[in-house]
């Protein structure tokens, strides 16, 4: 199917209260903010998704794939090597990433994870890569309830983020240092490993996410471990390893469809 503009109707309340608050919005903005992940990861995801999709068959119309928070493009470029055939089409909230992505990729479109604020049909996507998006987010509650509007019955979701309990999470914990992924700050960083922050408000164990996916209208189908690219080399092989136990891996990968009706909303909404 092919996402179809749409104009979303105004919400002054639920719109103003899922937006991020400025200050946030002038983080994401900063050209210096990172806005792209791992190229091995987004080959990985886009492989499963590959496989998800089937091949593309003559005369058939192709899938259409939206990378929500597709930042500078980067991945969507890597992915849609992977799913060539299908429609990949970029979606960010920041006007800097966008105009990044325009020159990786031949779509990139402006969005927001609020209540109407994907500008794409219900039910247009066949597929959604969401990478290293969800910890960042003010409301992933409205965010999964967006996604699961704009996916057909059975789409597929394509999820990872960062992993709270981490091998190396548990052992900083037990010694009182601040996990790894997590931040206290948007200027700093704060009594943890690493000197980047990149704005993370929230982070998941494996099994958080499978029941967060589930209570938000998704049947999760696979959750599976990646590494993480900053990895100090000599703890590389120890971290690889640790990706045969999800729970215990640096990155959350979770092949997710969406089923059933759309979640119900919150009282007053």
């Amino acid at each position: 199917m092919t996402p179809r503009p749409r104009t979303p109707t105004p919400n002054p309340t639920s719109a103003a209260d899922a937006r991020p608050p400025a200050g946030l919005r002038d983080f994401y903005e900063d050209p210096a903010v990172p806005v792209a992940s791992g190229t091995a990861r987004s080959r990985r995801q886009a492989q499963l998704l590959a496989r998800a999709l089937g091949p593309v068959r003559s005369g058939a119309p192709a899938a259409t794939v939206l990378d929500i928070g597709c930042g500078d493009g980067t991945a969507a470029a890597t992915a849609a090597q992977v799913l060539a055939g299908h429609r990949l089409v970029g979606v960010d909230w920041s006007q800097d990433a966008l105009r990044r992505a325009g020159a990786r990729i031949p779509y990139a479109i402006r969005g927001e994870l609020t209540d109407g604020g994907l500008p794409f049909a219900t039910g247009s996507a066949d597929a959604v890569l969401f990478s290293e998006v969800i910890e960042h987010l003010v409301d992933p509650d409205a965010a999964l309830d967006e996604l699961h509007r704009v996916l057909r019955p059975g789409g597929h979701l394509m999820l990872s983020t960062p992993n709270l309990a981490a091998w190396y999470n548990r052992g900083l914990l037990l010694a009182g240092i601040q996990p790894v992924f997590s931040e206290v700050s948007l200027r700093h960083i704060h009594g943890r490993p690493g000197t980047q922050v990149v704005g993370h408000l929230r982070l998941y164990t494996a099994r958080a996410l499978r029941s967060f996916l589930t209570a938000s209208g998704f049947e999760v189908l696979r959750l599976t471990g990646a590494p993480y690219h900053d990895v100090p080399r000599p703890l590389r092989p120890l971290d690889r390893a640790a990706c045969h136990l999800p729970s215990l891996s640096s990155i959350l990968l979770a092949h997710a469809r969406r089923r059933g009706p759309a979640p119900l909303q919150k009282a007053g909404n």
